[in-house]
């Protein structure tokens, strides 16, 4: 269940940040921005100087301290967290210690803000960067505690062996010399069975033996391979990491307190605790870019809605490529999601593909916002831009609701009841199989992977409209077209990948990393940060400050190589992290 759980949470990015929009927009204002003076008119350019708003990036008052802000919470929320988020769920016996080490470096981050606060005016009154942060800030020390007392009552002692799989299962995908296929065999029967003997059992028959009754030594070296491998793991049958002194004062009450808490109330904490570890991200990111609308002191008044309409849009993008960008990696590989072949083969049962969620979750982002591209002019008169905002929502519901159909092997089923019945009852079958050819009737290689082009087919759409879309000013227009046309860079390169996938199908549970899908999450978290960009403030903004479109352009694509350099790091961080714990060895024999 939890492994959709991730899943959910990208589908549930959209309505929390719709959320954000009543609580006022922006940053600290208990932390280190607090809130602003006046509320000029949002849509309004501002060149002149003297009509431009005082903002915190312009204030040069303490200057200091709101830099050491920033950079303590990037160093907390962008480079901490997410190892920390890897760590917990590999269960990995460091966890604890990396969290404590977030928990001190965002609480100085937020003792920053608040010094801050205290000695600069309030020039954005009512902002929702600090109600989201304190909101994380809970959420995740509330995580901790709760992973604390886990720890200390022995719920975590070690990870289920459910999360490992069945020990044989993981032998069954690594190629042996068939010489030793039988020897494999007995060995995973004594490597996983009870350490406890039956009482029948006389002792006989357990050791691969010769004939003469000697122990075999491809056996006993086999045993001993074993053997050393743990040693160098450090698998540790006790705590994931050091913990205070049993006898000690502090864990003791907090075993007392732990042993409060039934065990049905234990497995809803876990549940829990496995729900922040898959959203605590989305949240943070939520906050980080309140932060930035803060800092910048944007999208006050009614330029809410040129705000939410562009952040609301790249965030979902900027999600989009990084979910991307992990199923290269060959995250949801247990899913089939990372270009491979299913490692748990379920027969006559429907699984979800990636191509279905990310139709769906078109089809939701379309139905959600139909009616929200008239916001900016709620009471009046529907104008021709509108009507275009709103085609482009229809296009998503109904592109989403084609791909969710094309998805559908029911529905595939349903298409083919007429060749069928035709082949079924010709007279003459000629396509009946014969010995040494294929059934005619057998279904095509391709039908064993999803090849679905609408997801791709919907981005490359805006992205085309998007490059042609008509704005006010010549920054605006290009920044438009720049974001435009990346989408399109990256729905092209998805069309590759299906290219090249048709011709030749994925064999292997390993995940096949096509190439293109690195093309193709570049351009989508590219493209999200472009899009946010041009907005009408942040656009204002530039113009203020003599910036041109390329500088944001350049600014942008290096950014955003350094950011998925950072991700294949994290990612690999938990690979790593599942190795140290997992009693199974992952080396592949040749």
């Amino acid at each position: 269940m939890t492994q959709f759980l991730s899943l959910l949470a990208l589908s549930g990015l959209v309505p929390l940040a719709l959320a954000d929009s009543g609580h006022g927009h922006g940053g600290h204002a208990d932390n280190p921005m607090g809130g602003g003076a006046h509320a000029p008119a949002g849509n309004d350019a501002k060149p002149d100087p003297d009509s431009y708003p005082l903002s915190y990036f312009a204030l040069a008052d303490h200057a200091g301290i709101i830099y050491a802000h920033i950079a303590i919470m990037v160093i907390a929320w962008v480079f901490l967290l997410p190892v920390s988020v890897m760590l917990s769920l590999a269960r990995s016996r460091y966890t604890l210690a990396l969290q404590f080490v977030f928990l001190a470096a965002n609480a100085l981050g937020v003792l920053l803000s608040m010094i801050y606060n205290a000695k600069t005016p309030d020039l954005y009154p009512n902002n929702a960067h600090p109600r989201v942060g304190w909101v994380a800030t809970c959420v995740i020390t509330t995580q901790v505690l709760v992973g604390l007392l886990g720890r200390i009552a022995g719920h975590w002692r070690k990870r289920p062996a459910a999360d490992y799989g069945n020990g044989a299962e993981h032998h069954a995908f690594i190629p042996v010399p068939t010489a030793s296929v039988e020897d494999q065999r007995r060995l995973d029967e004594i490597r996983f069975s009870s350490p406890y003997r039956p009482s029948n059992d006389s002792g006989q028959g357990t050791e691969l033996s010769t004939e003469s009754g000697q122990t075999s030594p491809r056996y006993s070296d086999a045993r001993k391979e074993y053997a050393d491998a743990e040693d160098d793991d450090g698998i540790e049958d006790g705590l994931p990491m050091p913990m205070p002194s049993e006898n000690s004062r502090g864990t003791s009450v907090l075993r007392r307190m732990s042993g409060l808490i039934s065990p049905r109330v234990w497995r809803w904490l876990m549940i829990a605790y496995d729900v922040v570890d898959r959203t605590i991200l989305f949240l943070g990111f939520i906050a980080f870019c309140l932060g930035i609308v803060t800092f910048g002191r944007f999208f006050e008044g009614q330029g809410i809605f040129s705000g939410l309409a562009h952040w609301i849009k790249g965030g979902v993008f900027f999600c989009f490529g990084i979910f991307t960008l992990g199923r290269w990696s060959g995250s949801f590989g247990e899913l089939g999601w990372a270009w491979n072949v299913r490692p748990k083969q379920t027969h006559g049962k429907w699984r979800m593909s990636a191509e279905f969620f990310e139709s769906f979750l078109i089809f939701f982002y379309g139905a959600t916002n139909v009616m929200l591209e008239h916001l900016g002019n709620w009471g009046g008169e529907w104008r021709a831009q509108d009507f275009e905002h709103v085609s482009i929502t229809i296009l998503f519901i109904g592109g989403g609701m084609f791909g969710m159909l094309i998805e559908s092997t029911r529905v595939r089923d349903l298409l083919n009841t007429t060749v069928f019945e035709a082949a079924v009852t010709a007279p003459e079958r000629p396509y009946d199989q014969e010995e040494g050819k294929d059934n005619p009737l057998q279904a095509p290689r391709q039908y064993e992977f999803s090849i679905n082009p609408i997801p791709a087919l919907v981005i490359l759409l805006l992205g085309f409209m998007m490059s042609g879309h008509e704005q006010g000013s010549m920054i605006s227009s290009m920044i438009h077209k720049q974001w435009g046309e990346l989408l399109a860079g990256a729905a092209v390169a998805r069309g590759l990948t299906y290219f090249l996938l048709y011709l030749k199908p994925p064999r292997s549970v390993l995940p096949s990393r096509p190439p293109t899908e690195l093309l193709t999450s570049f351009g989508l978290i590219a493209g999200s940060i472009l899009l946010m960009a041009s907005s009408s403030d942040t656009v204002a903004g530039m113009e203020h400050y003599n910036l041109n479109g390329m500088f944001m352009y350049n600014v942008t694509l290096g950014l955003v190589g350094a950011m998925m350099a950072w991700v294949i790091i994290v990612l690999a961080i938990k690979g790593w992290a599942v190795r140290k714990e997992s009693p199974v060895r992952f080396h592949i024999r040749q």
